[in-house]
């Protein structure tokens, strides 16, 4: 008998808008597909015009020129003889869908609208697209004329439909309907459907890997059959990075899957299924099939197809010679991993698509900067190992940055030299320490790095200021007062920023090559929640790779960078206090300014504060109450509510900052990235007077509560 089918699911690094790279990219997979042996293509979410269209998804160009790219790929000779669903904008009776358009041999087949969007995080696909809410229901829809003209269909089925070939039968879900607590791949699964693909746009975050593989996993052992994700990889123009994983599961077990983190533009997962597991697996569910036998039914779409293998001659020959699947183990990278490889990815992305010739990073010899600069390099050895494998368009694509046709990289340090240039700007402020830490690390990395004193700008600057208002500000160290100081510390933090442009852009003329370079910012997701940052300072640059990224999270990835990638500087880079070196430093050139000291409150509470308030939808009182009880045996009610309120005051007069912060790779879900992420107000009224005083009324009685307790004793703090 017929049961074994070669399917394939694609990861595919698209970007917006890009119609005719994304075409490419298409095509290719459907190649690699079919000489897998496949018979069946998947690929990701709004794969041919990209998933982060945004507003051009208001456009008609972008309806227009899916079509465009569609009907490339339904008339190409790589299509025939494979069945494949591609995703796109559709707009049915003028409403705009996100669907799948499923071809076969020069027609559409089914266009499957998505039935559940998402709007939470980073999303926002109700914005621009409406879900189709007609469950199991078909309707006519007509053709482009010039679709129409190639295919000779002028209407086909749009709806929420099953596709079934001479040998099984075809369901879908997008995206969003696997994460839905009500899936529908169950109801298909109790239909008979026996292969369910996802098409999805689903990005990384640390620590979250795991998700869709369990709900992979989960969607195909609970009913029993073969489950197929499909995802982007990659920045397609948005602060995002698509984590691939595309995979096949099949009841309840992986397959086959995809990497994570690579540079690879397009990748094929392929695996060959015996359907007859899955009518064995599925009969054996008893109560399954008691359900499944009165299960309503869905609409389907026959296609005169076999997708297992041919029964020219000897069929069962054939059959049994094709491997069967086998349940593989799935290792999940650490966060320090993610972290060394997924900004990494974003970055090269960027930098490939841009158009420039490479990154310049302001060195202070701190975490913050040296994260930013071990995850170029890392970046710079996932090229070499790229280019080492005989990826092409690597190296193509890598030549084309660095200007040179016939450069070929010998190692990563060779690379960096060529792509990036670090700079420590000091002033008299700056400490001989940081200057060695950066100066060192910059050499074990092999940027281009030069080292720049610029108290000569400072000096002039405040000298315009000393000239118009005969005043001379000092520093708190020198009897000044805080506004002073804060002042003079700012000037030398926005200096940075204009010395950083003009050195990114005249850097390589310097050189002797063409183009310019992206200017990387450093700020931590910790200081950007607290505004422990200079507006317009050094932290406001082109991209940032750490913006996403804890304080904690970004020592521990230095930690594990040290040893990965061989650089012994970091040891003595985590030994430092963080500080950034905008006060006078002390006697024999002691630093005196610590970051902590300066924010009134350490990294791992910022850390609590900023999980509280975006994760768990906290404010000043419930934050309160929950930190409370949390740290009932560290700190007194007063204390805590001397500490909550200490950031939430910082955080509503400095909340300005965050609707100007540098756009940022995502990777942590309590980002306060006001241009996307974290949707709030800007201007706050700073004295918090009703929240407060709910806190105050809250501590006094738990005060009152360890009073009547009896000395000696502590009372614990139920809330």
């Amino acid at each position: 008998m017929r049961r074994k089918v070669t399917l394939a699911v694609c990861t595919l690094n698209q970007w917006a808008l890009d119609f005719e790279g994304n075409l490419s990219r298409i095509l290719q997979s459907i190649e690699e597909a079919k000489e897998a042996g496949a018979t069946y293509r998947s690929g990701p979410e709004l794969e041919i015009c990209g998933y982060s269209c945004e507003d051009h998804f208001y456009e008609s160009d972008t309806l227009l020129h899916s079509w465009e790219v569609l009907l490339e790929i339904i008339t190409s000779p790589l299509s025939r003889n494979i069945i494949i669903d591609v995703g796109m904008p559709v707009m049915h009776k003028n409403v705009t869908y996100n669907c799948r358009v499923v071809c076969f041999d020069g027609k559409i087949i089914l266009i499957r609208p998505k039935m559940m969007l998402c709007d939470d995080g980073n999303y926002r696909e109700s914005r621009w697209f409406t879900a189709w809410t007609k469950e199991r229901e078909v309707e006519d829809y007509y053709l482009p004329r010039m679709v129409s003209a190639e295919t000779n269909q002028k209407v086909v089925p749009f709806g929420d439909a099953v596709i079934a070939t001479l040998d099984t039968c075809i369901g879908y879900e997008i995206c969003e309907e696997l994460w839905n607590p009500k899936s529908t791949h169950i109801d298909m699964a109790l239909d008979g459907v026996e292969l369910i693909f996802n098409s999805s746009g689903s990005y990384m975050e640390l620590r979250k890997a795991y998700v869709a593989v369990d709900l992979v996993a989960a969607a195909s052992g609970k009913s029993g059959g073969c489950y197929l994700f499909s995802n982007l990889r990659g920045c397609d123009g948005q602060r995002v990075y698509f984590n691939g994983c595309s995979c096949i599961a099949v009841n309840g077990g992986i397959v086959s899957r995809g990497s994570q983190y690579s540079v690879k533009q397009v990748e094929v997962v392929t695996a060959t299924i015996d359907l007859e597991e899955i009518r064995t697996y599925r009969n054996s569910l008893r109560s399954r099939c008691v359900v499944a036998s009165k299960s309503p039914s869905y609409h389907r779409v026959n296609v005169d197809f076999t997708m297992s293998c041919d029964d020219q001659g000897s069929l069962d020959a054939l059959d049994w010679s094709l491997p069967v699947y086998r349940s593989v183990a799935w290792k999940f990278h650490t966060p320090e991993e993610e972290i060394a490889l997924g900004p990494a990815c974003w970055l090269w992305d960027y930098l490939r698509r841009s158009g420039q010739g490479g990154f310049f990073l302001p060195l202070s010899g701190g975490v913050d900067s040296s994260s930013s600069a071990c995850i170029v390099y890392s970046m710079c050895v996932m090229l070499l190992d790229a280019i080492q494998k005989g990826d092409p368009q690597v190296l193509d694509d890598v030549r084309r940055v660095v200007g040179d046709q016939e450069f070929t990289p010998i190692s990563p340090r060779d690379l960096c030299c060529r792509l990036f240039v670090t700079c420590y700007m000091a002033t008299q402020n700056s400490s001989a320490e940081t200057k060695m830490r950066a100066a060192a690390l910059a050499q074990q990395i092999g940027s281009y790095h030069l080292s720049i004193g610029f108290d000569s700008a400072v000096t002039a600057v405040m000298g315009i200021f000393t000239m118009a208002t005969g005043l001379v500000p000092r520093f708190a160290s020198q009897d000044g007062s805080p506004r002073e100081s804060l002042a003079l510390q700012n000037v030398q933090a926005r200096l940075r920023m204009v010395l950083s442009y003009l050195f990114a852009q005249l850097m390589l003329w310097v050189r002797g090559r063409p183009g310019g370079l992206l200017v990387l910012g450093s700020a931590n997701v910790d200081e950007s929640l607290r505004g422990y940052l200079t507006k317009y300072d050094c932290s406001s640059a082109d991209i940032n790779p750490i913006g996403g990224i804890s304080k904690a999270d970004l020592r521990s990835f230095l930690q594990y960078a040290a040893k990965a990638f061989k650089l012994p500087i970091l040891v003595d880079i985590l030994s430092a206090p963080p500080t950034a070196e905008l006060e006078p430093l002390g006697k024999d050139g002691a630093i005196t300014q610590t970051d902590e000291r300066d924010m009134g409150m350490t990294y791992a509470e910022l850390g609590r504060f900023g999980r509280l308030r975006k994760q768990n939808h906290c404010g000043p009182y419930s934050m309160f109450c929950k930190l409370a009880f949390e740290w009932r045996d560290s700190c007194t009610p007063q204390q805590v509510a001397q500490k909550v309120k200490h950031f939430y005051r910082c955080y509503a007069i400095n909340r300005h900052k965050q609707t100007v912060l540098t756009p940022s790779y995502h990777a942590e879900t309590y980002s306060p990235d006001d241009n996307r992420f974290d949707l709030r107000p800007f201007l706050y009224n700073v004295k918090w007077s009703w929240q407060f005083r709910a806190i105050d009324q809250q501590v006094l009685r738990k005060e009152n509560d360890l009073s009547m307790s009896g000395p000696g004793f502590r009372k614990p703090i139920l809330l």
